[in-house]
């Protein structure tokens, strides 16, 4: 009798007990290669490098480890999907009209298409690495991770900034990690028109050392731009701050700006 309600059960729910299967064991599969790669893959970079772990290769390792992750949770969506005959009568009708499948599944989904591919190139190209000081539109920090269609950023605030792959890939980027990994301070200064912009340079070149430019004019006033020494770029948000404070006490203390009030 339990032989005959067992052989029952199993006929009316093997294709759900077999999805269900399928994506627990791809869930198990893609979990188990992700922390094989994450421990073993960092190792053998590492010893094929003799040295640490270059950002380029931590960058290309992250990126494989989710793009494997995600290719094999695919497959076993897609096998247990497969045990249905309602869906595969279903992806049969649309593979007869393939074109128009394509062009639905592609509108509608094209914007994680376009920041996907994005990803592949900024893993291949690597404008930017995990660790690397970057700034993006008005937000500055560190990356913190390269994902299969987003970048995390953490700003000096320790906010997490998420930007699309496809702003990253299309956009302007400056980093300020790449080449010496050295950044020069570079400070601006507004002054009103009526003050005596030639004597302000003067003043500030002699007192700073820096180099010392007129930016900009315009009928509210003038910029200056003043560039410091060079600095890591972690530390170059406070070594900024400290040279704007400095190049406006000497102006105040050279009665070229007023006190304020």
């Amino acid at each position: 009798m339990s032989e005959d309600l067992a052989k029952g059960f199993w006929e009316s729910n093997a294709a759900w007990i077999t999805a269900v299967l399928s994506v627990l064991i791809a869930c198990l599969a893609a979990y188990v290669l992700d922390r094989a790669l994450a421990h073993r893959g960092h190792k053998l970079a590492a010893a094929v490098s003799r040295g640490e772990l270059t950002p380029e290769t931590d960058t290309r390792l992250r990126f494989i480890r989710r793009l494997v992750y995600a290719i094999i949770i695919v497959i076993g969506v897609a096998i247990g999907l497969a045990q249905f005959e309602g869906i595969n009568r279903l992806a049969a009708s649309l593979l007869a009209s393939g074109a128009i499948a394509a062009a639905i599944l592609g509108f509608a989904a094209r914007q994680t298409l376009a920041n996907f591919v994005a990803g592949i190139m900024l893993a291949i190209t690597q404008p930017l690495r995990v660790g690397d000081w970057v700034y993006v539109e008005d937000q500055y920090g560190v990356v913190d991770d390269i994902r299969l269609t987003y970048t995390f950023l953490r700003t000096l605030g320790g906010q997490q900034v998420v930007i699309p792959n496809e702003k990253l890939a299309s956009g302007i980027l400056v980093n300020d990690t790449l080449g010496e990994g050295m950044v020069g301070l570079d400070v601006h200064i507004w002054l009103p028109a009526t003050v005596d912009a030639g004597r302000a340079v003067a003043v500030l070149r002699e007192a700073t050392g820096q180099t010392v430019t007129v930016a900009e004019t315009s009928a509210e006033g003038v910029r200056l731009a003043v560039g410091g020494e060079r600095c890591a770029p972690p530390e170059r948000a406070e070594r900024e701050a400290e040279l704007r404070l400095r190049c406006l006490e000497l102006l105040r203390s050279e009665r070229l700006l007023a006190e304020p009030e």
